[in-house]
């Protein structure tokens, strides 16, 4: 009777054990950490100020499953790749530091068995904005057009010559215009005012040409004060074609040039 009772305890263990183990085998079966079957992919122009999308991809895997992203740089081979700080939405506007290399993105799959992460193909070279020339210095230039918000123009440069004024003879400024990008801007309009009105006479608007620069005759008028320390102010604006003139990606800057007494 004793043999038969060990015997039966035993069996009853062993029956416990293996349903068990059924049941790990099962709990494993309906928790199967996410896996990658077709890679994550990048959709949009990888051109600056352009913006890309994320797919993640398809995944088997239990439900439910959540997807976070990462965007790398890579260099314009598409090798040593590098996180870009910040960069962690399923889209990625393209920055100005992009130009001339390749991006990609890591997407991680996840649910409560784990995690898993896979990587897209890098995209095409990233280009400057649409129209851009490269000049001799291998700076881009870019026409007004391709200038939108949140970027805007910026006259970066101002020259005149005579750089001081001691006749009222008619003197040349040059100017300069950038966007905040850093950009030159080739057919910006620019226009010259004098304060108070009426010291320089009014000019006409000038484009840029394809290296950033209009260059505007002046012409002061008889109101001009020739004096030691004094000066003639003017207002510098740029802007593209139908933006108005106190909005949209328009500037403006306060510059002056020296008078001086007649010598």
């Amino acid at each position: 009777m004793k043999t038969l009772q060990i015997l039966g305890a035993a069996a009853a263990v062993s029956a416990l054990t293996a349903l068990a183990a059924l049941a790990g085998f099962a709990d494993a079966q309906a928790n199967v950490v996410p896996a990658n079957t077709t890679p994550p992919s990048v959709s949009g122009t990888p051109r600056d100020g352009e913006t890309l999308t994320a797919g993640e991809g398809t995944w088997t895997g239990t439900d439910p499953i959540t997807y976070t992203y990462q965007w790398q740089r890579c260099d314009g081979n598409g090798l040593n790749c590098a996180n870009l700080a910040g960069a962690i939405g399923r889209t990625y506007a393209v920055q100005t530091s992009d130009v001339n290399n390749r991006l990609r993105v890591n997407v991680t799959a996840k649910n409560e068995s784990g995690s898993t992460t896979a990587t897209s193909q890098p995209t095409a070279g990233v280009t400057p904005p649409e129209g851009a020339t490269r000049l001799a210095d291998g700076r881009y230039s870019i026409p007004a057009s391709s200038v939108r918000l949140p970027n805007r123009l910026v006259i970066s440069g101002v020259e005149f010559v005579p750089s001081g004024l001691r006749s009222r003879d008619p003197y040349t400024g040059r100017f300069r215009v950038t966007d905040t990008r850093g950009y030159i801007v080739r057919e910006a309009i620019v226009l010259v005012t004098g304060v108070p009105l009426g010291w320089i006479q009014a000019p006409q608007e000038v484009r840029t040409n394809v290296d950033g620069l209009a260059t505007i005759q002046i012409q002061p008028t008889t109101r001009l004060r020739l004096v030691r320390g004094g000066s003639m102010v003017k207002f510098i604006r740029a802007r593209k074609d139908g933006d108005s003139l106190l909005a949209g990606i328009s500037t403006r800057r306060l510059v002056r040039v020296r008078t001086a007494r007649p010598s």
